[in-house]
């Protein structure tokens, strides 16, 4: 299977090699857990949405996790996922996505690092609010990260610390005080840097020391606190 993976591997840039690696990860590492149960109808469902360089596969272990406490959750692929447009767009296109899929209300959301942010410009600025339950951020770059200096691209602009956008973002924040909002960080990660940038005022913010940028997705333990957040 590695022998595949490095053919499938070339001639791709490191970042989707990236993407590949951890999405393969969490599919192996899934694999390994408990089976999902049928879905309980009487508990709200629930939407992961993945980070730059990253697709659905990105989440199938913490999804994997959530079906088998029978919670139903469906995992958007956002396109394009490198940083080229604007974290609005891909925001418009979760609710888009989330209209046409997600039929019974309320529900959980839950946005590991890009997609932390880009679930927050849904909540803020897609009447989000009028849907959603929980709201977890999973290693969320809330206040910009250093790393978003080398990506050229809208969304890798957006994510710059003092963008204009996450500075209007964050000025308008003080929405989602009434929502159940939990932003898990790792003073680990070396993707969202400093680390303290996934924590928000308006949030349960829990540290946990673990596998970096990849600890909330991919790390059993990191898995379990998002799940009990969710409940």
């Amino acid at each position: 299977m590695s022998h595949q993976i490095a053919i499938e591997n070339r001639g791709l840039s490191p970042q989707h090699r990236g993407m590949k690696i951890v999405a393969w990860l969490s599919g192996v590492l899934a694999g390994m857990d408990p089976s999902p149960k049928p879905v309980d109808s009487t508990l709200p469902p629930v939407v992961l949405v993945h980070g730059i360089h990253a697709t659905a596969g990105d989440m199938t272990r913490l999804a994997r996790a959530l079906r088998a406490e029978g919670r139903e959750v469906f995992t958007p692929t956002l396109n394009p996922h490198d940083g080229s447009v604007s974290i609005d767009f891909l925001a418009k296109q979760l609710d888009e996505y989330i209209e046409a899929n997600v039929k019974r209300r309320p529900f959980d959301l839950a946005g590991y690092s890009m997609g932390g942010v880009v679930t927050r410009c849904y909540l803020q600025r897609h009447s989000g609010l009028e849907k959603v339950r929980r709201y977890v951020t999973l290693s969320a770059p809330h206040h910009g990260t250093v790393m978003a200096a080398f990506n050229s691209g809208h969304g890798g602009k957006d994510m710059r610390r003092g963008s204009e956008f996450l500075t209007q973002l964050n000025a308008e924040a003080d929405v989602l005080k009434d929502l159940p909002f939990t932003s898990f960080w790792t003073p680990t990660d070396l993707i969202i840097v400093p680390a303290s940038s996934s924590k928000m005022p308006q949030a349960k913010n829990v540290r946990m020391w673990g596998l970096g940028h990849f600890t909330f997705i991919i790390e059993r333990r990191g898995i379990r606190k998002v799940v009990e957040a969710l409940r």
